[in-house]
């Protein structure tokens, strides 16, 4: 009893204290990214949403961004090459042909993956995957929610690496792991340990967009497709004014009552709102954000399907295309080629192929050929059938030559005329 009044304390006990027991399809591992998300504080931002991977890429502007850049850096072919000496480049073999291993993901899923992780959460976190020899077969992907990164001045590179890894059913235990045994690769950094998360950086607009996505769904789900103000023209109890708001909401409000004609067996004056969502500008918010997204990841509008985007033709839309490849695309395949250099023997490196994705049009690259060559014949008939699928012919493996060039008239000078007998 303190100052007159008694204070009774409540003992409170967890259910899961008197389990001895918990089936194991019931837990869920410390390692799963999505139970990392969940249990996370979220990323603060204004429009006071919680802004994650998930909630991130259930924006069609940022999943089609995503998806844009992590498929086409899948699709270029990741070559091993050795400098010869003399200015000359030479394909080589090695492990990165087949980065996921025998029994990992394909080299297209294994790129899109790690281009996933960098355009999401910034980090790439590659396991080295060794043999019995101790040669290194391949690099397995880790999820960036599950490792932390600390200073490490005694271990290599000066890092020191924790995953929280599933290695038994629904068992989570801690790896360490350094620069010998994972390759990390950090997108734009500012400390030299960790780098920064697109999503986190871009949390004001992303939450902004993700608000917007929210308010319009709750707009068609429980909100009237008409606003304004309902005054009886008699007057009606506190009680049945709920009723008749009751009554009005279940026949006019949500998508299943759009375009109905409500029936309600009151006198009623309707008044509808001065401002509307389009006053609001809410629909120019909402294509406003497309633009916004386009912007943090570096793809032009028009690849987002975005209908207010400036339009463009002819050489703009192929002008936009190769900035793409230059100024984003570039710039992610030059941090993994790097980093993934450091794992072959010098003088092998690492290099992405851009020579498809900056291939000219079959009729601009077939002039430059021609003038190239002065003109002459670049292709037999045979070659020239098997592109359009067609079998070869008998004598069609040898060049054509050229043909002569007609002589040019002069046109200063008269035509001849013939003599005609008297």
């Amino acid at each position: 009893m303190t100052g007159g009044r008694t204070i009774r304390c409540m003992k409170i006990r967890w259910p899961w204290r008197r389990r001895e027991s918990t089936p194991a399809q019931n837990l869920i591992s410390i390692s799963d990214p999505a139970l990392v998300e969940l249990f996370s504080l979220g990323t603060p931002n204004f429009a006071g949403v919680d802004v994650g991977e998930g909630s991130a890429l259930g924006l069609s502007a940022v999943y089609r961004a995503v998806a844009l850049i992590a498929g086409t850096m899948g699709t270029l072919p990741m070559r091993s090459i050795r400098d010869t000496g003399d200015g000359q480049r030479q394909r080589m073999t090695s492990f990165l042909d087949n980065p996921g291993g025998q029994f990992g993901p394909t080299p297209y899923e294994w790129k899109e993956t790690v281009m996933l992780h960098l355009l999401l959460h910034g980090n790439a976190f590659l396991k080295h995957i060794y043999g019995g020899a101790g040669q290194l077969l391949a690099l397995e992907p880790i999820h960036p929610l599950c490792v932390s990164i600390d200073e490490a001045p005694d271990r290599p590179g000066g890092k020191l690496f924790k995953a929280y890894r599933q290695t038994g059913v629904n068992v989570g235990q801690v790896e360490e792991f350094d620069a010998r045994t994972m390759t990390h690769i950090p997108a734009l950094c500012t400390d030299g340990l960790r780098g920064l998360s697109p999503i986190t950086v871009a949390r004001n607009s992303l939450g902004t967009a993700i608000a917007g996505d929210r308010a319009a769904a709750r707009q068609l789900s429980n909100g009237a497709l008409i606003a304004g103000m309902v005054t009886p023209d008699e007057d009606v109890e506190p009680d049945e004014v709920k009723q008749i708001k009751a009554e009005i909401e279940q026949k006019v409000s949500g998508w299943e009552n759009a375009g109905g004609i409500p029936v309600i067996n009151r006198k009623l004056k309707f008044t509808p709102w001065t401002m509307t969502a389009k006053d609001a500008q809410f629909l120019e918010s909402r294509a406003f954000s497309i633009q916004e997204i386009a912007r943090w990841f570096g793809v032009p509008a028009t690849l987002l399907m975005d209908p207010s985007a400036v339009s463009t033709w002819g050489t703009g839309v192929e002008i936009q295309y190769r900035g793409l490849a230059r100024f984003t695309l570039g710039h992610w395949a030059k941090r993994i080629e790097e980093r993934l250099s450091r794992l072959l023997p010098a003088p092998r490196f690492v290099e992405f192929d851009f020579a498809g994705l900056e291939r000219p049009t079959p009729e601009q690259e077939i002039e430059l050929l021609l003038k190239q060559t002065g003109g002459k014949p670049i292709l037999t008939v045979n070659e020239a059938r098997a592109i359009r699928n067609m079998p070869p012919v008998e004598g069609g493996d040898e060049l054509m030559p050229a043909p002569e060039p007609e002589p040019e008239v002069s046109q200063s000078d008269p035509p001849e005329r013939e003599e005609v007998p008297a």
